[in-house]
């Protein structure tokens, strides 16, 4: 992927990003430059890199104009971790809600998935194999295997103590099987059922049969109760000291080998990834890649009230603003530095401006790009153009009932008429509109869709259509401000 990326240009930055949003040429230009820039850096001599902090980008922009998946294909392009978090979500340190610190804890969160995923995909085909054999033991154990999964247990150190004379008996007869000869014809009928029995569970014959296996049992109340608290306000030291009393518990229990399987690989693989090698990568990219997209930029700033602390605006800045210059912030898992951590703040800046922000913030945003206002002819081309268009999802949504759907060309004129419209007349929500308007639309169709008749499970939707469908609540000014 690294490779793929470093022969991007920004034209083909502009290209991909092209695919699923439609316009703001200018937003993508400045994300491509910002990307390729990342790209450069990488080629530097490691002094150099250090002193190349990353040019942070601040998009001013009405609400479902795609401000926010510009970002997040940007990270998807990138492959780099990514989160998108509201600024009205935090409060200045020492009141009650959360602190700035945490979107760098949950970006580091953020990156342990990603990079855990990766490396789960370089161990399981080894990690499957470790788990069929595992299966082949639970449905025709040997003497030996049995012994070594058993030997340690409570039960065996018991039976060992109350009886030494049977286990020294025990043992002596083991000696005795090792040095007597092993029966040919027994050892391949042994190898023959074993094979049969490897051939089941990869034909999936197997798959009701139930297996008793160790699964973990569900937590305890006091867990659960904890674990619904934000952990990350804890001391880490109280969460360790947590962690060990109240250890992770299994008890025995018969399920189906479909359920095992799973069960059985994924703890081949966590036994497989290297722990320590995950998280270390995974603060690396959180370091040098990480993307933190805080939307809600313009609910944060705004001239102070003079009524008492600003603890949820000013406040918030003044405590970002040492995270965007770069710190080091403590997680559970080590330090993290944020020095080359990419931040792209988002706002309508409605009622507020960038210049209400304080100047120390501004100045560390210093790409500024206003996204336009989407058009009418940007609603028709988000319509069938992006990969993974509206028009595109209901057909394929449809089509599982086997309804048919088709969309005339003057049918998507309609409906990019009245999804423009109806922004301009009520309150513009950019192309979240179209949501709200295919909905109703194909109301009707998705609900009667599974009890249609064979002759009226093809459907044109045309000009016509369209206005049967959506005229009386466009028409009724009050109507479509309730329901649209």
């Amino acid at each position: 992927m690294t490779g793929d990326l470093d022969k991007l240009t920004p034209s083909q930055i502009v290209a991909e990003l092209d695919r699923y949003i439609v316009g703001q040429t200018q937003a993508k230009k400045a994300v491509a430059v910002a990307i390729r820039n990342r790209i450069r850096r990488r080629k530097l001599p490691e002094d150099m890199q250090e002193e190349i902090v990353p040019k942070n980008i601040l998009m001013i922009g009405p609400t479902g104009c795609g401000k926010t998946e510009i970002a997040r294909r940007m990270s998807r392009l990138m492959h780099a971790p990514f989160i998108k978090v509201e600024a009205t979500k935090y409060t200045e340190v020492g009141y009650v809600g959360r602190d700035v610190e945490s979107m760098v804890r949950d970006l580091l969160n953020t990156a342990i998935a990603l990079v855990k995923k990766e490396f789960r995909a370089k161990v399981e085909t080894e990690a499957q194999a470790a788990a069929q054999e595992r299966l082949l033991e639970l449905l025709l154990p040997s003497g030996t295997a049995k012994s070594e999964s058993n030997s340690g247990g409570f039960s065996d150190l018991v039976a060992n103590l109350s009886s030494l004379g049977s286990r020294v008996q025990t043992g002596i007869e083991e000696e005795k099987a090792k040095t007597q000869p092993v029966d040919p014809e027994e050892a391949a009928r042994k190898t023959r059922a074993r094979e049969s029995m490897r051939q089941k569970l990869i034909d999936g014959s197997l798959e009701d049969r139930e297996v008793e296996l160790d699964v973990q049992a569900a937590p305890s109340p006091m867990v659960q109760v904890l674990s619904g608290h934000n952990m990350e306000e804890i001391d880490m030291q109280m969460q360790n000291m947590l962690g060990d009393l109240m250890p992770k518990k299994n008890k025995k229990r018969k399920i189906p080998i479909s359920e095992a399987r799973k069960i059985l690989l994924n703890e081949e693989i966590e036994r497989l990834v290297d722990q320590d090698r995950v998280i270390s990568e995974a603060i690396r990219r959180t370091e040098q890649t990480g993307i933190v997209f805080i939307d809600e930029m313009d609910k944060i700033c705004g001239k102070h009230s003079g009524a008492g602390p600003d603890v949820s605006r000013e406040g918030v800045q003044r405590d970002l603003l040492p995270i965007v210059e770069g710190a080091t912030i403590t997680t559970r898992h080590g330090p993290v530095k944020t020095d080359h951590v990419l931040f792209i703040a988002a706002g309508a800046f409605h009622q507020s401006k960038p210049s209400d922000l304080i100047p120390e913030l501004q100045g560390r945003f210093p790409i500024r790009v206003e996204l336009e206002k989407l058009t009418e002819s940007d609603f028709r081309q988000i319509l069938v153009g992006p990969r993974n268009s509206l028009t595109q999802q209901a057909v394929s949504l449809l089509s599982t009932e086997g309804v048919h759907i088709e969309f005339a060309e003057d049918g998507l004129d309609e409906l990019a008429l009245f999804a423009h419209r109806i922004n301009e007349e009520t309150e513009n929500i950019g192309a979240r509109r179209l949501h709200t308007i295919m909905e109703r639309l194909l109301e009707e169709i998705s609900f009667n869709a599974p009890d249609l008749p064979a002759d009226k499970r093809s459907i044109r939707i045309d000009r016509s259509f369209v206005q049967e469908r959506m005229r009386p609540i466009t028409e009724d000014r009050d109507l479509s401000r309730y329901i649209l």
